[in-house]
């Protein structure tokens, strides 16, 4: 026993000999510059992002909607109309970050060019946000599925990479064969909220209800709109009977 915990720690030492030979070298090869505006960086350490781009990043946080998380300017959190009405399926959503620049570059870029440049960044921005303490641990991550079809176009569902970026403790816990889009459905981007509801009406469902029954659901996206897609989502898991349902996006539409 003691001699494998020696061989452990001199592992651990040549790793960390190895980070200080070649990241000095690395940087010198490939000078880190910010992912919005390119200017360089003194140095690589996440995020990549420049002082002034840094600035201009804003985290959701009171006063809000306890429920949803709906920003507000001024006053205490109170409820929004939305959900004083009992409009959402969840219990919960909270978003990392809002949904400006240069998040709106960052999200972009692994949304629809399947960049994963941003991604350790985003995903260090979101663990360090004041709306991702507000979550419980959940005993399943469910990744907002595509469709089959919208997944063989793009080749990678970009809420299940952010889902394993962002919640690194819950990996054992995201499961892809629970959640299913069963319906294809036109792009959101250019729809009004009652065409999003529309749109994604009857689109989700569950392979085995059973899984969720009695069960913590954290559902992830990458961004919070009109909240119809996490909604719909929402609705399929509750009527499975879920105890719990909480929602967490990278960013949130303002």
């Amino acid at each position: 026993m003691p001699v494998r915990k020696r061989a452990s720690g001199q592992t651990g030492l040549m790793r960390k000999n190895i980070r200080f030979f070649f990241e000095p070298l690395q940087e010198l090869i490939f000078p880190s510059s910010c992912l919005e505006c390119e200017q360089r960086l003194p140095c690589r350490e996440l995020p990549l992002l420049c002082n002034d781009c840094l600035a201009d990043i804003s985290f959701p946080c009171s006063p809000c909607c306890p429920c949803c998380g709906m920003p507000f300017s001024t006053g205490q959190d109170h409820f929004c109309g939305l959900c004083l009405k009992k409009s959402f399926a969840f219990d919960l959503a909270r978003a990392a970050l809002h949904y400006t620049k240069p998040v709106t570059s960052l999200i972009g870029s692994l949304k629809f060019n399947g960049t994963l440049t941003g991604l350790a960044s985003l995903a260090y921005l979101a663990r360090n946000a004041p709306g991702r303490k507000d979550l419980h641990e959940p005993d399943l991550v469910l990744p907002v599925p595509l469709h089959m079809q919208r997944l063989r176009q793009r080749k990678f569902n970009q809420a299940l990479v952010i889902g394993k970026a962002c919640f690194p403790d819950y990996r054992s816990s995201i499961r892809v064969d629970i959640l299913i889009r069963h319906r294809a459905t036109a792009p959101q981007t250019a729809l009004n909220g009652t065409e999003r509801r529309k749109n994604l009406s009857g689109a989700f469902s569950l392979t085995n209800p059973d899984l969720v029954k009695n069960k913590m659901i954290l559902l992830v996206d990458d961004v919070f709109t009109t909240g119809s897609t996490v909604n719909e989502c929402a609705k399929v898991l509750r009527r499975a009977g879920a105890k719990r349902i909480e929602v967490f996006t990278v960013a949130r539409a303002i």
